[in-house]
């Protein structure tokens, strides 16, 4: 879990970055923390085309809900 405090009523997509930066998982062995999960599942507020594009810049597999707003245009 990363915390990150924001104002009362702000969004948490602009923050998803900074979220992801902090995760800390540790290793059952010791070492070094791992810094990129294998996969991150959200709700349908993260399905923005920022949000998906930088997961795959850091190779993060997702699993997003696509909006019904959005799936007539599939």
């Amino acid at each position: 879990m990363s915390p990150v405090l924001s104002a009362g009523q702000a969004e948490g997509a602009p923050h998803f970055e900074a979220v992801t930066a902090g995760i800390r998982i540790a290793r059952p062995d010791g070492g070094r923390p791992r810094t990129r999960p294998h996969r991150i599942r959200a709700d349908k507020a993260y399905y923005s085309r920022a949000i998906r594009a930088h997961l795959r810049r850091r190779r993060i597999a997702c699993t997003i809900p696509q909006p019904a707003s959005r799936a007539w245009a599939r």
